[in-house]
């Protein structure tokens, strides 16, 4: 049953802004769809004709409302030894197999894996993201190269300007809107010979179509797209999920994760049969249509709808759109995605954290890999928590008469077990040994296999001196662990709080 509160809130409730907002995202795509096909080694249509694909289906089937999704460097960088070996029509089959691989993923509840994700590794992420921004425009700024002249710098400067100072006196109209309309019109009328849109690359003609890709239907073919699909599918979804929580942070909204993995799969599906490659969540878009006032799905089917219209009736006027009205609103996309407050936090913050997000940014950025980035420091993050958590532990040995008592404090699991069989060493040992030993663990828990083989240890050890062990106080989760896996005798083990001696 359709939900028509969330139907209204999603799609009507902001349409102005959101129409709007789409339009500026529209004119941004179009260089960097047509620029990842070029890195893909195909034609531009594909990276064109994926963002509108993309991007119309994922405002019906996303979970993030808002969040501009189409063509991206994350997947063109992975299919290039495909496109180059086999061609373009297996290119459409392992994107198909990719948004299979997707939504089996949704299916599988994967997304939440995400919790694994510290705030540390999002805020290198978007940092390191901010960066790969910038840089990416570069080679439009680089005195020397084609198209580089002075007027670029003072269009760039003067789009900079609108775009920061316009929305001091109004909001009406998105300011990157207006810088795009003015220097298109300035550039048209004073015959500046500056970059272009069109200098990119040849953008289509006419309306894409449906077809479905030219390959055998053979094990052969899977064994050849499977790999590069799996890729694919993970690197989409780990840069959709991490830009979807980077969209909820900067609206104050949640979102929808298993719907936007499924929804990434079905637009990925549709974005093959129209002569599409693959694609994701992209962060500079996203900000772009939210700092234009973009919330709701309607932008994003917006960006797309309009897109569309731009190539197949407006080709030759979004072509002469400059290259420096669209590098200054990137500039600006990369001034506010990037967490400026990161460099105050670096005193504050405990330093794994910032080893962490530094970490993050110095390995996407060297390979421009996210998904390098991301794995690299949730291993990290995953290694100071163990190490902090192994640390929280202690072990009290105290002497009552005859009597030996051991009170264990902490989380025993297998980067602990060593400190635990240390700390109650062999009985015989002590200043004062007893012919008696109690094992309290009341506020301990044993975690895993690891941590009982070592209480199993620690008691096969004092019995087999000649002292009598009684273990007091496991909770019902260490016991059931206990009962399972302990090698020992287990008379004298007693679950629950047990009363000191």
């Amino acid at each position: 049953m359709f939900n028509t509160s969330a139907i209204r809130r999603d799609w009507f409730s902001n349409i102005r802004a959101d129409m709007l907002a789409g339009l500026v995202v529209a004119l941004a795509l179009i260089p960097e769809a047509i620029g990842f096909s070029i890195i893909a080694g195909v034609d531009p249509r594909v990276g064109l004709y994926a963002s509108v694909a993309i991007a119309m289906v994922i405002a019906f089937t996303g979970g993030r409302p808002g969040m501009i999704s189409a063509a991206t460097a994350a997947v063109a960088v992975v299919v290039v030894p495909l496109v180059r070996d086999y061609g373009v029509e297996y290119l459409f089959a392992a994107t198909i197999l990719m948004g299979i691989f997707q939504l089996l993923a949704a299916a599988l509840r994967l997304d939440l894996l995400m919790q694994f994700v510290s705030r540390s590794v999002i805020t290198g992420f978007v940092n390191a993201l901010a960066i790969l921004i910038f840089m990416a425009q570069l080679p439009e700024l680089m005195p020397g190269n084609d198209g580089v002249v002075w007027q670029t710098y003072v269009m760039v400067a003067g789009a900079l300007a609108i775009i920061y100072l316009l929305p001091k006196f109004t909001t009406a109209v998105p300011s990157p809107l207006v810088a795009i309309v003015v220097l298109t019109g300035l550039a048209l009328w004073l015959g500046t010979p500056v970059n272009t849109v069109a200098d990119m690359g040849e953008l289509p003609e006419g309306l894409p179509y449906f077809v479905l890709p030219d390959v055998p239907l053979t094990w052969e073919t899977l064994r050849i797209i499977a790999p590069y699909s799996t890729t694919m599918a993970a690197v989409g979804l780990l840069e959709s999920l991490l830009t979807a929580q980077i969209v909820d942070d900067m609206t104050h909204t949640g979102s929808d994760k298993r719907r936007e993995s499924g929804g990434q799969g079905i637009a990925n599906v549709v974005a093959a049969m129209f002569g599409g490659m693959g694609g994701c969540a992209m962060i500079g878009q996203s900000v772009i249509n939210v700092t234009s006032g973009g919330r709701g799905r309607l932008s994003t089917f917006t960006a797309g709808l309009s897109l569309l219209i731009m190539l197949a009736v407006l080709g030759d006027l979004v072509g002469s759109v400059p290259m420096p009205a669209l590098v200054a609103i990137m500039i600006m996309v990369s001034i506010g995605t990037f967490s400026w407050n990161s460099f105050a936090n670096l005193g504050k913050h405990p330093w794994q954290s910032s080893v962490v997000m530094l970490s993050t940014v110095v390995v996407v950025v060297a390979t421009h890999n996210l998904a390098l980035g991301v794995l690299a420091g949730v291993i990290l993050s995953g290694v100071f928590f163990t190490h902090k958590v192994m640390t929280m532990f202690e072990v009290v040995r105290e002497r009552k008469g005859d009597t030996a008592i051991y009170r264990a404090k902490g989380q025993v699991f297998y980067a602990s077990v060593e400190r635990f069989e240390a700390a109650l060493g062999p009985e015989s040992t002590q200043p004062d040994p007893a012919d008696h030993v109690i094992i309290d663990v009341r506020k301990a828990h044993f975690w895993d296999i690891s941590a009982i083989g070592a209480l199993d240890k620690v008691v096969e050890r004092m019995r087999r001196n000649g002292r009598s062990v009684q273990v007091k106080g496991l909770n019902r989760a260490s016991a059931d662990l206990f009962d399972k896996f302990a090698l020992t005798d287990k008379t004298g083990v007693e679950i629950g709080l047990a009363p000191h001696p």
